[in-house]
């Protein structure tokens, strides 16, 4: 092994400075891209990407090359990761711009009903798993080394255009790295690469919800809707509509809400009709203008 047989040290300030300008001329391309930004020393924070690199910190496979992959991602050199159902392709940069390709066997049936069937009931709600709010039983069964959602190494492919022979390279290191601090805010991500359904996870709880009466526990929380569609959630108005003061006019409803009355507009007369209506009403001004005669009352015996 000869020194001239490594590629020369390049500097992070010259990697960023080579990103950048790949990453212009990319966007003038029309390529769009997902970078993986960093901000302090911490790659992830919440329980689905801490869970999915200590997952890869587990396994002594890739103890020599993650802590390379660690600095490669903290610095910026990950230019773009795209997450697809078995798939993991990325741009990094290093001494180069290298193509990384990761792929994932999919989930196998039998794991996942097991994974399904131990979670059953015990998921309230989509944003609940989302955000990792489950159950000691349930992130037991999710992260178990063995048999839970995270692959292990036998189950993931590796390929990268550097000249690194190592079976994990630290480009790619740094990628996965970059699918842990992605699955931050796209958790769901994780269930796409094992080619599963996360909302088969809360189908149980879900069918509870819609058959239990108002009030009891498992109805949807509007508060949680709001959670996950991002949008607000008036609580229900009373049933009994107010009465209208006077037509035109509003009244107050609730809290400060104003109920408008519409009154319907009457269709075009036609003009027959309102020459009729004018002659009629042409009658009826004479006949008032005439002094009307006395009744007489006939007096009963």
């Amino acid at each position: 092994m000869y020194w001239s047989s490594y590629r020369p040290y390049v500097s992070v300030a010259a990697r960023r400075a080579k990103a950048a300008k790949h990453t212009q001329k990319l966007a003038a391309k029309g390529t769009t891209l997902a970078p993986v930004r960093i901000e302090g020393r911490t790659i992830a924070h919440t329980f689905w990407g801490k869970a999915w690199c200590e997952h890869l910190e587990s396994f002594s496979d890739y103890e020599n090359r993650l802590p390379r992959g660690r600095s490669y991602v903290r610095n910026g050199s990950v230019l773009d990761v795209q997450v697809a159902a078995g798939k993991i392709t990325a741009m990094i940069m290093g001494s180069s711009l290298y193509h990384g390709t990761i792929t994932v066997a999919p989930l196998k049936p039998a794991q996942w009903k097991a994974i399904k069937a131990e979670c059953a009931g015990k998921i309230d709600s989509l944003v609940g798993l989302l955000q990792g709010r489950l159950s000691d039983a349930v992130l037991r069964v999710i992260t178990d080394r063995e048999k839970g959602l995270f692959p292990k190494p036998a189950k993931i492919k590796l390929g990268c255009s550097c000249p690194d022979s190592a079976s994990l390279c630290k480009h790619l290191a740094a990628v996965l790295y970059g699918v842990g601090a992605r699955l931050d805010t796209q958790p769901e991500l994780l269930f796409l690469l094992r080619g599963v359904d996360h909302l088969e996870l809360i189908g149980a709880a879900a069918d509870a919800a819609v058959l239990a009466p108002v009030g009891e526990t498992g109805a949807v929380d509007a508060a949680d809707l709001s959670e996950v569609f991002g949008i607000e959630i008036e609580p229900a108005a009373s049933a009994a509509m107010p009465k209208a003061e006077a037509p035109g006019r509003g009244r107050t409803k609730g809290r400060g809400e104003i109920l408008k009355v519409k009154i319907p507009v009457p269709a075009a007369v036609p003009r027959k009709v309102k020459a009729v209506q004018k002659k009629s009403a042409k009658t009826e001004r004479k006949s008032a203008s005439k002094p009307a005669k006395k009744s007489v009352r006939k007096k009963t015996e």
